[in-house]
């Protein structure tokens, strides 16, 4: 990336630093105004920004518009330009966030030297960005079952639209990654993803936080939803966030706008917004703690983000995806699941839903002797709950009926363990326990098992 915007009010500076630049091979962008210089970022985003800090003439000045790129474009390096009675501005430009500053009259073999570092920095930071863009969404959508397939295609028919999403579903489940998938994949990618911790922020600082605030003469602290202008802002936990709040954030859908803490002037942004809550919202609505007009704002489209116990057959491939995380990152010993490790993990309950499936692989690898496939004996006692009470059924009431009662019992409860491990799929449930699909129907029905018959699933 060589494209570097110019942004002087003195036109011979503009043009010959640009001249400069081109003779070293760089592409340059000229801009004259405040409003030249918007219009520009918003066609293209450059490597690099060469700002005047004094821009006259213009309701904007350097700072302002660096302030803004800063913002926006993160990972564009803005070098300002200071006279020399601007020293003391221009290094609290630096403190703002520019990258350096040159004093006119400027030395060529300064500014040479200055442009070359600052391009290599955005050369850096655009491809982390690109990397952060690229893996983030692959790298936490994984599964194959029919119900992981559903979810997927539903978030897919809304990443090109701006409709505002509410993703519902228990603790854990994934309601996080499922916004990031579909901010990754919307026209607002390379814009802001901003995450608002309903839950863990103090009522008392909720406005100050979202809204920012004005500070007398010194510039305004921005809030989270003026950072996310232009792109995503999440609303996690919606249903914690204070009655007064839901009303602001309200007039915010409806408007597009707002007033910092102390503000008297209206902040214009350009939002989309998506919503998460694993509470029943229509109840907190009946108890007054959820207002019902916010409500029906943000449930544009829901989508229910189905909970690990749903998706069991997608558990191997998440433990494999978290074991090949945290050998990468942490440099863990990668390892496998066996197939009776597997078979256990997927008859279990899991009430942490995927967050408690990765906290147990972390778990096992580090607890683990790091050699060969994971087995029943690696995995935590709790796992092993399941089958000791089929271990030890004799022990319960099975042990008071007749051999043929009992057996029926466990076979009744045996095979509803695999039916809901295959998640109503009636043809994997037969190969797995090593029966053909008529003969598995009969045995079902001889058992008294008829209600899975309103739920099954055939091949897929």
């Amino acid at each position: 990336m060589k494209d570097i915007l110019i942004v002087d009010d003195e036109r011979d500076i503009r043009e010959l630093i640009s001249e400069i630049l081109i003779d070293e091979g760089y592409q340059t962008r000229l801009c004259g105004s405040a409003d030249e210089c918007l219009q520009e970022l918003k066609k293209s985003v450059p490597g690099l920004l060469i700002l005047d800090i004094w821009l006259k003439d213009n309701e904007m000045d350097g700072i302002d518009i660096l302030v803004k790129t800063k913002r926006e474009f993160p990972q564009v390096p803005v070098v300002i330009i200071s006279g020399h009675g601007n020293i003391e501005i221009a290094v609290a430009a630096i403190k703002q966030g520019a990258y350096d500053f040159i004093e006119k009259p400027f030395n060529i073999e300064q500014l040479l030297v200055v442009v070359r570092r600052a391009m290599e920095t955005s050369r850096l930071r655009q491809e982390n960005f690109e990397l952060k863009r690229k893996d983030t969404p692959l790298s936490v959508m994984v599964g194959e079952s029919n119900v992981f397939k559903n979810f997927v295609a539903n978030l897919d028919k809304v990443t090109k639209t701006n409709g505002r999403v509410l993703l519902t579903g228990g603790s854990g489940s994934g309601k996080e990654m499922a916004a990031r998938y579909i901010h990754a994949n919307s026209e607002r990618a390379s814009k802001p993803f901003i995450i608002v911790n309903c839950a863990s922020i103090a009522p008392d600082r909720m406005e100050d936080v979202l809204f920012g605030r004005d500070v007398g003469n010194s510039l305004p602290s921005d809030g989270l939803l003026s950072q996310a202008d232009g792109g995503v802002i999440y609303f996690d936990e919606i249903a914690d966030m204070p009655l007064e709040t839901q009303s602001k954030i309200l007039r915010v859908l409806v408007d597009q706008k707002f007033q910092r803490v102390n503000g008297k002037s209206e902040v214009k942004v350009d939002l989309r917004v998506i919503s998460s809550t694993s509470q029943d919202l229509r109840e907190a609505i009946k108890q007054r703690s959820f207002r019902e007009e916010l409500y029906h704002r943000l449930n544009v489209v829901p989508i229910n983000v189905p909970s690990l116990s749903q998706r069991l057959e997608d558990i191997p491939l998440l433990f494999e995806h978290f074991a090949k995380t945290f050998h990468e990152t942490q440099g863990l010993n990668f390892r496998q699941l066996s197939l009776e490790a597997s078979t256990m993990l997927q008859t279990m309950a899991w009430p942490g839903n995927i967050r408690q499936l990765k906290n147990m692989v972390e778990r096992v690898l580090i607890l683990g002797d790091g050699q060969g496939d994971v087995s029943i004996e690696d995995l935590p006692s709790e796992t092993k709950s399941t089958n000791e009470n089929l271990n030890n059924v004799a022990s319960g009431p099975i042990a008071t009926m007749p051999l043929r009662e009992a057996r029926e019992a466990f076979e009744r409860e045996y095979l509803v363990t695999q039916i809901n491990r295959f998640n109503g799929n009636i043809s994997k449930t037969a190969k797995f326990v090593g029966m053909e699909r008529s003969a598995l129907h009969r045995k079902l029905k001889s058992l008294g098992v008829v209600s899975i018959s309103r739920t099954q699933k055939e091949d897929d």
